[in-house]
């Protein structure tokens, strides 16, 4: 009796993962069909715009830069310069020093001839105190705003940004990425463009820039990252922004907006609250409780998506620091689900209800957890000897085809729309990472989303240490491969 209940037990759930498995296959290749619809109208659409009259249109909104810094003190003034030349009529440039322990900011003192000013400082979002709030006194650098305050992570220095910035729109931005000069009159044109529904957020794509030639806050030159772990993110980015967001785009179904790009409407941000800051995805919540917003207050709403390449960021190339970000991105996914789990499966919140949320909760939260339970049932049937070696390696053997139609259409995208990297022994490298990804890469990304799930039941919390090398210049590569070629 016990015998046969439990082979109908592993009967039934082998049922389930092959039901899972089908859906995974149906969920992606739906994607791949929505992302490339919504591709190719941006770019028919895009032929015909003229961003020079966006830039001096007088209807254009206006848009405050938000950068929160935290000892920042050996790139702050270049990246604040890079941020003050961006080509636009109406913004301005909001610095928030959370509290930083270096001379961060000392050196925007100095370099921008900042005095503190008796700023009336409205503070709805309530935050940690405020020391001081600092303008120029040149008027070359009239749109700066420095805050200093004290510590209080990134959500609460963006909080505080929220509660000095006087635009429309606010870009919330990571300090020391490099945006393209036109970067915010793309951005804002979702904003301008909607008449029947409230354009409330706009996401942009994230480039990595390891590797890449950087000359005045400008990247010059595209290169695939050397190591394994950089050629990694890049193809995944890929994957994330010009599949996977273009898609859920298409269908308005957005609940995602990265912390280092995004552009939000600044009244409906305040009026959620600014940002959530005891959770570490900060960023994902916000989208969230945005959407949920308008849907409770029955307003027509939708958040847009630019694919084309505005911001570049440095990702970690160090297998440690990698794992931690992979470990606060998960735990991040679990509480902003846990904060709004009343949205899963709801008709009332529409799409996001329907087929987003349902997506994060099982893909992408629990999507590691899957993962290891099918390794545990296939060793179970290795055990009892009723192991399918023909069933199991058509099933490995269809995920990984799966894995690579993904990975190779979206670097496909990259290549047909905006073909930034044209060097073919950086397409070759790509393609060597989406062959061997799900075999070296993969597994690990399967363990850091474990132990995020592991230490989100710990409860522990912070981001962890993220420390960058920073971006080098042509001329400084070049100067450090004639030194290792002299030595």
């Amino acid at each position: 009796m016990y015998s046969f209940l439990f082979f109908l037990i592993l009967e039934v759930v082998g049922w389930i993962f092959l039901a899972l498995s089908f859906g995974v296959i149906l969920v992606y290749m739906t994607m791949m069909i929505l992302s490339s619809l919504e591709l190719r109208d941006y770019l028919r659409k895009n032929q015909f715009t003229d961003y020079g009259d966006i830039i001096t249109s007088p209807i254009a909104p206006g848009v405050s830069m938000l950068a929160p810094a935290f000892n920042e003190g050996q790139t702050i003034v270049q990246n604040v310069k890079s941020l003050l030349s961006l080509h636009y009529g109406k913004f301005e440039v909001v610095i928030i020093n959370d509290g930083s322990k270096d001379d961060t900011l000392e050196k925007l003192i100095e370099s921008f001839e900042l005095e503190k000013t008796s700023f009336a400082y409205n503070s709805d979002i309530e935050t940690k105190p405020v020391r001081g709030v600092y303008k120029s006194r040149n008027m070359s650098y009239r749109r700066l705003v420095v805050i200093d305050k004290e510590n209080g992570g990134k959500a609460d220095a963006l909080n505080t940004g929220i509660n000095v910035a006087s635009m429309e729109l606010l870009a919330c931005i990571d300090v020391d990425c490099i945006l393209s000069s036109d970067s915010i009159s793309r951005m804002v044109r979702p904003f301008m463009e909607e008449t029947n529904r409230k354009v409330i957020a706009v996401g942009g794509v994230i480039g990595i820039a390891n590797n890449c030639d950087v000359q005045d806050g400008t990247v010059t030159r595209y290169r695939v990252p050397e190591s394994i772990l950089g050629k990694f993110q890049v193809v995944e980015y890929f994957r994330a922004f010009l599949m996977g967001r273009m898609a859920w785009s298409r269908i308005n179904a957005l609940m995602l907006i990265s912390g280092a790009f995004g552009f939000f409407r600044a009244d409906i941000v305040r009026k959620v609250g600014g940002y959530f800051p005891k959770t570490v995805g900060e960023d994902m919540e916000l989208v969230v409780r945005m959407r949920r917003y308008m849907h409770e207050q029955g307003i027509p709403f939708k958040i847009g998506f630019v694919p084309d390449l505005l911001c570049w960021t440095e990702v970690p190339e160090s297998e440690e620091i990698l794992s931690r970000q992979r470990n606060r991105w998960m735990r991040g996914t679990i509480e902003t689900l846990q904060l709004h789990k009343q949205i899963n499966l709801n008709p009332k919140f529409g799409a996001v209800g329907m087929l987003t949320f349902p997506y994060w909760t099982v893909l992408e939260k629990n999507g590691p957890i899957l993962e290891v339970l099918g390794l545990v049932y296939t060793l179970v049937l290795l055990l009892v000897g009723d192991f399918s070696a023909l069933y199991f390696f058509a099933l490995l053997v269809m995920m990984y085809l799966l894995s690579l139609l993904v990975s190779s259409f979206s670097v496909l995208y990259e290549q047909l729309a905006f073909n930034y990297y044209k060097d073919k022994k950086d397409l070759k490298k790509l393609i060597w990472t989406i062959l061997s990804e799900p075999f070296v890469i993969h597994p690990k990304v399967v363990w850091w989303g474990i132990k995020g799930h592991w230490d989100f039941v710990k409860g522990k919390g912070g981001w962890g240490s993220m420390i960058r090398q920073g971006f080098k210049s042509a001329e400084e590569k070049k100067a450090l491969e004639t030194e290792s070629n002299t030595q």
